[in-house]
């Protein structure tokens, strides 16, 4: 099993800036994924940004340039640094933990992200 916990969401004028924090904790894998979905209302769960061990990174188009994943691997932790935030960033942020190891996948509370114009 695998617990996340996240933080960091809010509201946040056009243009501003947020940082969301995942933290995970239970059995982790020397060899996973873990990232940030977002989701809006009668949409489904779209991926923002992911990182995968040995620093690998993806991102979804519309972000890229704007918003940087990191992690610190010693504490478990993934970072999403969102810049330059337009409203249709609004979403509720999911983090996401996957081992490539086993077949596994597991999800966050969830953290809302409001980005007014």
């Amino acid at each position: 099993q695998v617990q996340l916990v996240e933080s960091g969401g809010g509201l946040v004028q056009a243009g501003g800036s947020l940082r969301l924090s995942c933290t995970a904790s239970g059995s982790i894998s020397d060899r996973n994924v873990m990232g940030w979905y977002m989701q809006t209302p009668g949409k489904e769960r779209e991926l923002v940004a992911v990182i995968f061990t040995g620093n690998v990174k993806k991102y979804k188009d519309s972000v890229e340039g704007r918003f940087t994943i990191s992690k610190d691997n010693a504490a478990n932790t993934i970072y999403l640094q969102m810049n330059a935030l337009k409203p249709e960033d609004t979403a509720v942020y999911y983090c996401n933990y996957r081992s490539l190891r086993l077949p596994s996948d597991y999800w966050g509370q969830g953290t809302q992200v409001t980005v007014s114009s």
